[in-house]
Parts: structure tokens; sequence; C-alpha cells
């Protein structure tokens, strides 16, 4: 039985977890609710009408963070609960096409976020007008999505096969993405300055080579991630 290309066996992947997350609502709109609602908490608890800086870049990618975990914990779980990993396993299909499938369903549940949590987070807490930084932010956004969505599909197949996965998900995520969130912040900083500045080139090259080693080690590892 020859093995069906593997252009083919992507997009049918891709096209069920967003048809899946469509019919469920499982895990984008938890993930904007609680962005949204950590944004409101800041806004009262800091006590601050406004923020700016390293502060509010910090405050926006640290919630981008934990909204992301709640994503990746159920990433896998449809598959895994109702026979898909065992499915695929027994298809002559390539397995890279589930990890990219993955990778870019996630991708496409962080963008939706972001469009919900950065309008929220300008309203609310940031103080300078989010215009002049929006084209900058965008390319942090996009190197920052990636890497969170590399190792956010690495660390959920990782993590489903197991009893605790709600709890070993984030564990295992939150270290590795923690390089991603400090280069992002480091590289919004100047953007959400009073006067804004231009964007780091230095933390940006960061975040695209720590991006491409996790996909290499992603890659390198996902078949034995899967036959586990």
């Amino acid at each position: 039985m020859s093995a069906p290309p593997t252009r083919t066996v992507l997009a049918a992947l891709l096209r069920k977890d967003l048809r899946v997350e469509l019919r469920s609502f499982e895990s984008v709109p938890a993930m904007a609710l609680f962005s949204v609602t950590t944004f409101v908490l800041f806004h009262f608890g800091l006590r601050q009408d406004s923020l700016s800086g390293d502060l509010a870049s910090g405050v926006l990618w640290v919630t981008l963070l934990f909204a992301s975990v709640l994503g990746i914990n159920r990433l896998f779980v449809a598959d895994a609960e109702q026979g898909g990993f065992d499915g695929f396993l027994l298809s002559p299909a390539d397995r890279s096409a589930l990890l990219l499938a993955k990778a870019l369903a996630l991708l496409a549940y962080l963008v939706v976020l972001e469009l919900v949590a950065v309008p929220a987070f300008a309203l609310l807490l940031l103080k300078p007008s989010i215009g002049p930084a929006l084209p900058g932010l965008l390319v942090v956004l996009a190197l920052a999505d990636i890497g969170v969505a590399v190792i956010g599909t690495l660390v959920g197949a990782l993590a489903v096969r197991t009893r605790a996965r709600d709890l070993l998900g984030p564990l295992l995520s939150l270290p590795m993405l923690v390089p991603v969130v400090l280069g992002a912040a480091r590289a919004t900083e100047p953007l959400f300055a009073t006067h804004a500045g231009a964007l780091p080139l230095r933390w940006l090259a960061i975040l695209a080579l720590y991006d491409l080693v996790f996909a290499l080690i992603a890659f390198a590892l996902f078949d034995f991630l899967l036959e586990d």
C-alpha cells in the first residue's frame, strides 16, 4: 500500500483539527477568556491607569504564555481519547505530517487568541497608542508564535499519553518557553515605550534561532514519541 502524499495528509489532518475546534470550542475560547480576564485583573490589581515599556511588555507576554498552555494541554487529547493516534500509526502516512498539522493548528489558535488579547491589552493597560508599535509587534508575535507552536506540539505529544498530562504539560512547556517569552518581551519593550524605539534585531535573531533549533529537535523526536 503506497503512502499518500504528505501534503494531502497534512491538509486532511489540519482540516480535521480545525473542524473539531470549531465544533467543540474547547481551546481558543478558554485561551481568549483567560487572557482578557488576566488583563482585567492587572488593570485593577496594579492600581495604575496604564502601563508602558518593560512592565507593559512583561504583562502581555506572560499572559499570552499562560493562555497558550491551555491550548497545548488540549492539542492531542481528542486523538488520544478517540483512537486517532492508533489509526494514524496504522496508516502508511508520513509521521511528520501529524507534527506539522498539530503545529499549524496550534499556530492558528494563537493567532485567534492574539486577535482578541492584543486589542484588550491595548484598551485596558497600554499607555501609548498601539498603532505605531503594531508593525514591529506583528513581527515579534509571528516569531514567538512559531516557537510556542513547535515546543507546544512536542510537549503535547509527550504529555498526552501520561495520566498526569494536565500537570506534566505545563511543567515541561513552561521552562522551554521561558526563552521565547524573554526574547519576545525584550524585543517588544522599546515598542511600548512612551517614545517608541526600533525593534532590537539581536532579540529577533535569538527568537528565530530558538525556533529553528526546536523545530529540528521536534522533527527528530516526534516519531519516537508517537511509538511510545
